[in-house]
C-alpha cells in the first residue's frame, strides 16, 4: 500500500470527522451514533501512530468538537475545555494506570485514587463567576474558541446567579453538563430525536424566551480557571459545589484501583434505567489536585482524565408486553415492547425475542428487566434477564398455538438435514385468508426488487389497506385514484404520479413476478433460476397442475423443499384467484435467451451507490444480457466498478488501488449503448 493512498485514506477519515462534528456540535443533528465515532476516531488514531507522516490541524488528536457558530459572539476560554481520552474494556484502564505510574515515577498503584463520576449525556458549558456573580456562560465550541450563550443559560434554574458562600473563590469557570431528564423529554420528543439533541438545539436559540420553555438541567462536575480556590481534590471540589448551591451526580464515587474501578462500572451501567437521565459512561479523574497539576495536559486532552465508556450497542430496560408479530411466510416472531431507552443515540421502544425456543431458553417474562443490545443497524433484541430484579408474581409467557391473527393452527418444520423441528412456529395459512399474513405479503409484492412501484412504500400499503382500498395484490392495479386524491397528504397531482408508476409497472420480467408472489424458499436467485428454466408465465401458470411442478425437480438449484412450497402455494384457491386476476391485468415477458456473444463477454463488473433512473436489479439485468458477468467483491477478477451517487468509499479507493477502471452511469450507459 503506497503513501498516497494512505494519506488519501485518513484525509477521508478527517473530513468524515469535520463533518460529524459539525452535525453533532453545531447543527445538534448527529449523523452517526458515538460508538461509530469512537471507531472512526480510533482508526484515525491508529493511522497517525503507525504512519508518523500523517499529520493534519484537523486531527481529533490536535483538535476538539467544531468552531463556534456565526449565531454567536465567540469568547476564548482562559483554560482549554479539552476532550477526553476513551477506555473501552479493563486494559485500557491498566494502560492508562501505567501511563499515570510512569508519569509521576510512582511504583505502587495503590497510591492513585481516582474521582469516578458518571459522564451525562449531554451539552458541555463553561460558567464564569467574579465576586460570586455569574457573568458569562460559553459552549464548549472548538475547546479554545467557545459561543457566548450566557441569556440561554440564565434560563436554567439550576444555575446560581449569584453565590454569597464566604469560600466560594474570587473568580473561577465552573463546568459541567446541560442536559434533559428523560421524563421531561417525553413531553417534547416530538420535536427533537433524543434528549442530547433537544439540549442542544435549545441553548443554540436565538431568542432565550424559546430557551425557556425547554425543561434544561445542570449539573455541575469540574472547573477550569480559578482564582483564590483552596480546594485540594476533585471529591473536596464536588462537595463544596455541592455546598455553593449547584447539582451534582449521586453517584460519584472515590475508588482505588483498576479492579474496583471495573466493578463500579459494571454496577452503574446495571443501573442506568433508575438515572433519570441518559448517561453513556464513567469518567475517572486522578483525585489529587496537585497530581494533576504535574501531570498536566496532552495536545487535546488532561493526562489525568479518562472516560470509561459504556457498550454503546446496549442498556437495560423492561418488558412492558410481549406482542406476537406475523410474517408474509406465517413466521410468528415474538416482540418485546420495552420501556423506552437511548442506546447509541437511538431511543428504542421495542426489541426482538427471535422466536418461542428463545423465550424459553432465556425465561423471559412480561415485567422483566432485561439487557437489550443493538449491535450495528441490527434490530435491538434482549441479550439477557436479570433475575434478581424479578417480581414474585410473574409468569412463563406461552407462546400461541394457534395464529393471533386467523385463529388457525401454528406448527413448526421438521427440518430433514438437523433432525430436529424448527426454532421458528408458523400459521398454517398458505394464501390471503389471514389478515397479517396477507398485508405483509402486499408489501413484499411492492418491495425493491419485486414491483418496486415509487410511491407505493410499506406505509402506504398500511395506509390502504386500514383504508380497505388495497386487500388482495390485484387491488393495486384497480385502485380508486378519485378517493386517494381526497385523502389526507394527497392531491390529484400526487394521485396521478401513483397511478402513472402503476402503470409504468403493469409490465414486469417473470423473475420478478414469480418473487413478488412471496412464496416460501422463493428467493431472487430461485426466482431466476426457475424463470430461466419455464422461458413464459404461459408455463409458470400450467404448474397449478401438480404433474408439471415435478419437472422443477430436474432444475439445477431447486430442491425438495422449494419444490413442496410452490406445490403448497398452488393449493390453495385463493393464491390461484390471485394468480388469475394478475394475469388479466400484467403483462409478463418472457425471459429473453442471454446473448453468449455479447460485447461485454469475459467482462467483470461490480455496482455501488444509487443509480438514476434504474433499480439495482435492472442494471444487473443489462449487463447480464450483454454477455458481462456481475460479481460481489472488488478484487483483481473485477474489470469494471460502476459508481452511483454516494458510493461506497472503500470500495472506490480499493479499485483505484487495483487500478480497476472506474466508470461512472453515464459512461456505463454509454457503453451498453455501444454494445446495441
Amino acid at each position: 500500500m503506497n503513501n498516497n493512498f494512505i494519506k488519501k485514506n485518513y484525509l477521508e477519515k478527517i473530513k468524515k470527522i469535520q463533518k460529524y462534528n459539525e452535525l453533532y456540535y453545531v447543527k445538534s443533528k448527529p449523523a452517526i451514533s458515538d460508538q461509530k465515532y469512537d471507531v472512526l476516531k480510533k482508526e484515525v488514531l491508529d493511522l497517525e501512530n503507525k504512519f508518523p507522516f500523517l499529520r493534519n490541524n484537523k486531527s481529533p488528536s490536535v483538535s476538539v468538537g467544531y468552531k463556534p457558530s456565526k449565531n454567536f459572539t465567540k469568547v476564548k476560554h482562559k483554560v482549554p475545555m479539552l476532550s477526553l481520552g476513551n477506555a473501552f474494556d479493563e486494559q485500557d484502564l491498566i494502560n492508562f494506570e501505567k501511563k499515570i505510574l510512569n508519569f509521576l515515577s510512582l511504583e505502587n498503584s495503590n497510591s492513585i485514587e481516582y474521582s469516578a463520576e458518571p459522564k451525562i449525556d449531554g451539552i458541555s458549558a463553561s460558567l464564569i463567576y467574579v465576586n460570586g456573580s455569574f457573568i458569562r456562560g460559553l459552549s464548549r465550541g472548538d475547546g479554545i474558541e467557545g459561543e457566548d450563550i450566557t441569556e440561554n443559560l440564565k434560563t436554567i434554574n439550576d444555575i446560581p446567579n449569584l453565590i454569597k458562600t464566604k469560600n466560594f473563590p474570587e473568580e473561577i469557570d465552573i463546568r459541567g453538563e446541560v442536559f434533559i431528564e428523560n421524563n421531561d423529554f417525553k413531553k417534547i420528543n416530538e420535536k427533537f430525536a433524543n434528549p442530547r439533541n433537544a439540549a442542544s438545539g435549545s441553548l443554540r436559540q436565538k431568542d432565550p424566551n424559546i430557551t425557556n420553555k425547554i425543561p434544561l438541567r445542570f449539573i455541575a462536575y469540574t472547573h477550569g480557571h480559578a482564582k483564590g480556590m483552596k480546594i485540594k481534590s476533585q471529591t473536596d471540589f464536588l462537595k463544596n459545589l455541592k455546598s455553593w448551591g449547584f447539582k451534582t451526580n449521586l453517584f460519584s464515587k472515590k475508588i482505588c484501583g483498576v479492579k474496583n474501578l471495573m466493578l463500579n462500572h459494571k454496577n452503574l451501567e446495571e443501573k442506568r434505567k433508575e438515572i433519570p437521565f441518559d448517561i453513556d459512561g464513567i469518567v475517572y479523574k486522578i483525585n489529587n489536585f496537585d497530581l494533576q497539576k504535574r501531570l498536566g495536559f496532552a495536545a487535546n486532552a488532561p493526562r489525568w482524565a479518562i472516560a470509561h465508556k459504556f457498550s454503546a450497542n446496549s442498556s437495560i430496560s423492561e418488558i412492558k408486553n410481549i406482542e406476537i408479530q406475523i410474517g408474509r411466510t406465517g413466521a410468528l416472531t415474538p416482540v418485546a415492547k420495552i420501556k423506552p431507552v437511548n442506546i447509541g443515540g437511538v431511543m428504542v421502544s421495542n426489541a426482538t425475542l427471535h422466536n418461542e425456543d428463545e423465550i424459553a431458553r432465556k425465561d423471559i417474562r412480561i415485567g422483566d428487566t432485561v439487557t437489550v443490545e443493538r449491535a450495528g443497524d441490527v434490530i435491538p433484541h434482549v441479550v439477557s434477564v436479570d433475575l434478581k430484579k424479578r417480581n414474585q408474581n410473574s409468569k412463563k409467557f406461552i407462546f400461541p398455538t394457534n395464529c393471533p391473527s386467523c385463529g388457525k393452527k401454528t406448527v413448526k418444520d421438521y427440518n430433514v438435514i438437523t433432525k430436529k423441528e424448527d426454532a421458528v412456529r408458523r400459521c398454517i395459512s398458505e394464501g390471503y385468508e389471514c389478515k397479517k399474513i396477507a398485508i405483509e405479503k402486499i408489501k413484499h409484492f411492492v418491495s425493491k426488487d419485486a414491483f418496486n412501484i415509487d410511491g407505493l412504500g410499506k406505509k402506504i400499503i398500511q395506509n390502504f389497506w386500514d383504508l380497505r382500498l388495497i386487500k388482495l395484490p390485484q387491488d393495486i392495479f384497480d385502485l380508486n385514484f378519485g378517493a386517494i386524491e381526497k385523502l389526507d397528504g394527497w392531491g390529484k397531482l400526487s394521485a396521478s404520479n401513483l397511478k402513472f408508476s402503476i402503470e409504468e409497472k403493469k409490465k414486469i420480467s417473470l423473475e420478478r413476478f414469480i418473487y413478488s408472489l412471496g412464496i416460501r424458499h422463493i428467493g431472487q436467485e430461485n426466482a431466476k433460476i426457475i424463470a430461466k428454466h419455464l422461458k413464459n408465465s404461459a408455463n409458470f401458470f400450467r404448474l397449478s397442475k401438480n404433474k408439471d411442478i415435478k419437472n422443477l425437480l430436474n432444475i439445477d438449484g431447486i430442491g425438495e423443499v422449494q419444490i413442496n412450497s410452490i406445490k403448497n402455494f398452488f393449493l390453495n384457491k385463493k393464491n390461484l384467484e390471485v394468480l388469475t386476476e394478475l394475469n388479466k391485468r400484467l403483462s409478463i415477458l418472457s425471459i429473453v435467451p442471454l446473448n453468449k456473444n455479447g460485447l461485454l463477454q469475459n467482462k467483470t463488473f461490480m455496482l455501488t451507490g444509487k443509480l438514476n433512473g434504474i433499480s439495482r436489479a435492472e442494471a444487473k439485468s443489462l449487463i447480464e444480457k450483454n454477455s458481462g458477468k456481475i460479481i460481489s467483491n472488488v478484487n483483481k477478477k473485477l474489470d469494471y466498478l460502476i459508481i452511483g451517487e454516494k458510493p461506497t468509499v472503500k470500495k472506490v479507493n480499493i479499485a483505484k488501488d487495483l487500478n480497476i477502471k472506474i466508470l461512472n452511469q453515464q459512461t456505463w450507459m454509454a457503453m451498453l449503448n455501444k454494445t446495441g
